[in-house]
């Protein structure tokens, strides 16, 4: 039976956007590991111990100490704070970018008075979760802003209910290998656990995959392709493989060595970037930086947004040659 959730359910907490380093050193370590899709496998006291974010592993090495809010990675003999940890997990050191990153990625903060910042209580416990076929208007009218073709959407996207501390929510699910879901609405960004990459093949055995970061991108390039071929089937011809977050690509590497030719629709930052040389290292010649097909904008879907919203440049752009 289907649960009606009022539109009201929308008015979920939204980011402060002015966070200096201090506030951001206050958000609670578990809560920044939980909006990431990682949760604690035992506690001992104060503290929790996770698989670690940087690799695979059977057994737990990364310990976070509750009481004060800092880290240990025993696998790389590295730890510290917030920042410390969003250094190691999006290879950068620029602290502007780390904290638009971690603010980014924790949608449970709200300002109370100017200056102060006051943490909502977190949970990663999703209950009495729902999956249903996509349909609720606020979730279609959110894919129509960004431009995403709606009859793709439903192709590989459901609408999950879901209920934290007793309240209900909905959400855009994307779902992943194992089991979670990425989830999206007009103000949340988050996952139901384990977080982990999406894989889709073709009807038949292919040896080039196309990369991407997150599924917004994914849907992206798959409504460019229904612009330009309406009767295009994507997902039976094509291989695809979604990230869900640069973090996952220790988890992608095993599925990609398989391919000779991995098209990388990366962000056009610096996260896209160092996730590129990554996999540039490990996998070598196989990568191909497709993201210049779409220079000058962000990622894919700022480049879908542009072209929707100016059909004379996607014209022009179309007689140069560039094809999705």
């Amino acid at each position: 039976m289907c649960i009606f959730i009022k539109s009201s359910i929308f008015q979920t907490i939204q980011l402060h956007s002015n966070m200096n380093i201090q506030e951001i050193k206050m958000i609670k370590l578990q809560d920044f590991l939980a909006s990431l899709g990682y949760t604690p496998t035992k506690q001992q006291g104060n503290k929790l111990w996770y698989i670690s974010p940087f690799r695979q592993e059977s057994h737990a090495s990364f310990k976070v100490n509750t009481e004060h809010n800092q880290w240990y990675d025993f696998g790389i003999g590295k730890g510290g704070n917030i920042i410390d940890l969003a250094e190691q997990l999006y290879k950068s050191s620029d602290v502007s970018y780390l904290i638009h990153q971690i603010g980014h990625n924790v949608p449970s903060m709200v300002s109370a008075s100017p200056g102060v910042v006051k943490l909502k209580q977190s949970s990663a416990t999703f209950e009495n979760l729902q999956v249903l076929p996509l349909s609720h208007p606020a979730l279609i009218r959110y894919l129509q802003d960004r431009c995403i073709d709606i009859e793709v959407a439903k192709s590989v996207c459901k609408e999950v209910h879901y209920e934290v501390n007793n309240k209900r929510y909905f959400a855009i699910g994307f779902p992943n290998c194992g089991g979670g879901y990425e989830l999206r609405n007009p103000f949340f960004k988050g996952c139901i656990a384990p977080k982990d990459i999406s894989h889709f093949y073709a009807d038949e055995p292919k040896k080039i995959c196309f990369l991407f970061e997150g599924f917004i991108d994914f849907l992206s390039f798959m409504t460019l392709r229904r612009i330009q071929n309406p009767q295009y089937n994507g997902l039976s011809n094509q291989d695809y493989l979604i990230l869900n977050s640069v973090t996952n690509i220790h988890k992608a590497l095993k599925c990609l060595s398989v391919y000779n030719n991995i098209q990388c629709f990366l962000d056009n930052d610096e996260a896209g970037r160092n996730a590129y040389l990554q996999l540039s290292k490990e996998l070598g010649d196989s990568g191909v930086k497709a993201s210049a097909l779409y220079n000058g904008y962000k990622d894919l879907n700022d480049y879908l947004c542009a072209e929707s919203k100016h059909s004379e440049k996607a014209e022009i752009k179309k007689t140069k040659g560039i094809k999705f």
